[in-house]
């Protein structure tokens, strides 16, 4: 088959209320040809331990921001999954998203000190292994929506991945992917409602479907119930800070060591220049601070679905606790596996085409293990089931 530069033309159906991602009619399968830009962190939990979920966060944006760059195509689906992402790649770029890829997983080596593993995943293989990658898109803003995926292919093409299937190696030393826009300029920050939760709930064994389409309903249901659905970004937007984490970790992943200090000091600057305009108000042209801040909060991925809900939630107690004990009954039932993870903070991971473009898209993730340590439960807890149990006479 024969592909054009116009292969990369995908409409998925958009939609604007959470709750449709429980709708399979919001989807629509990929077109033939297409693959999957899966990767993740090796061993982030032993980072995580260590205080670098910044560095995990950045080198999962990282991909996104890679691949987008690359291929030159910025409306790719993809899903930010905290210590990796899935990328959908169309025909045409599949070769330089190779290439991207594996320019990724040579600055998380050389630069963050992480490692990496990527692969690429063709769409031909998932569905010959009876699964699919469906499509939707959640609008946040007039200008940006953000991707669901449906159907099991994401999940299994990390499966596959991590059996070491469809591996790319690393770049040659010295390979530096482009990575403009993407930033973690951003304080921390504090839960107002009782702690910052990540919640991840998958399929479980029954394979009933539809019961899962109603667990999911019922939690963003509970979680609506919460201040603006527990939104962990003030509708004001988060405070800019002077992270020495944060610089470091942009100035690593933007410049090579020749240029690093100098990258260094206009990272300084532009924080500083921009503290100033936040907190005067002042607009620069059609640059206005006070807009940019509120957009922050409304373009945030705080919620998401990757064949399994995703949330990043500022909630009460007693709220987490009723979300927890239906995903507990869920599970009892055989309608769904899920992890959960309690911190005191989000971390903010920006991606910004340009200083004065609108479309730019924050990913959140908790900022004390996130959706990597809510995974290591959901995984901890699959393994603890399917052990044989030990009958003592």
């Amino acid at each position: 088959m024969n592909h054009t530069a116009d292969d990369s033309q995908f409409s998925a159906p958009v939609f604007d209320q959470f709750d449709g991602v429980a709708d399979p009619g919001n989807y629509r399968p990929l077109p033939d040809g297409w693959a999957l830009a899966v990767a993740d962190i090796i061993d982030s939990t032993q980072a995580i331990e260590d205080g670098r979920y910044k560095a995990v966060n950045t080198a999962g944006a990282s991909v996104i921001a890679g691949v987008m760059n690359a291929t030159g195509h910025h409306d790719l689906p993809f899903v930010f999954g905290g210590d990796g992402a899935v990328v959908a790649v169309p025909p045409s770029a599949i070769k330089t998203a190779r290439h991207a890829l594996a320019a990724v997983q040579r600055l998380v080596g050389d630069e963050l000190q992480l490692t990496m593993r990527a692969a690429l995943v063709p769409l031909a293989d998932i569905r010959a292994a009876g699964q699919d990658v469906r499509v939707a898109r959640f609008r946040v803003s007039q200008q940006v929506a953000y991707a669901m995926l449906a159907g099991g292919g994401s999940s299994w093409a990390e499966s596959r991945m991590k059996e070491g299937q469809y591996a790319i190696d690393p770049a040659p030393p010295g390979t530096r992917p482009d990575l403009n826009g993407l930033s973690c300029r951003w304080n921390p920050i504090q839960s107002r409602h009782g702690s910052i939760a990540s919640i991840i709930a998958v399929p479980g064994d029954s394979g009933d479907s539809e019961a899962f389409r109603s667990l999911v309903s019922e939690i963003v249901s509970l979680a609506g119930g919460e201040e603006r659905a527990g939104h962990p970004v003030p509708v004001q937007g988060p405070e800019l800070g002077f992270s020495k984490v944060g610089l470091e970790t942009e100035a690593r992943t933007s410049a090579p060591a020749s240029r690093r200090l100098r990258r260094k000091i206009l990272i300084f600057l532009q924080n500083l220049f921009l503290i100033g305009l936040f907190r005067s108000g002042i607009r620069i042209g059609s640059f206005d601070p006070r807009r940019y801040r509120q957009d922050l909060a409304t373009h945030s991925d705080f919620r998401k679905f990757d064949d399994g809900l995703k949330m990043t939630i500022d909630v009460a107690p007693e709220r987490l606790d009723a979300i927890e004990a239906r995903l507990k009954q869920a599970e009892a039932e055989g309608i769904a596996h899920y992890g959960i993870h309690r911190q005191d903070a989000a971390l903010m991971t920006c991606l910004v085409p340009t200083s004065l473009s609108t479309d730019h898209m924050h990913f959140i993730d908790g900022a004390a293990g996130g959706y990597a340590t809510a995974a290591r439960h959901l995984k901890a807890a699959l393994q603890n089931k399917a052990a044989p149990k030990t009958v003592t006479p």
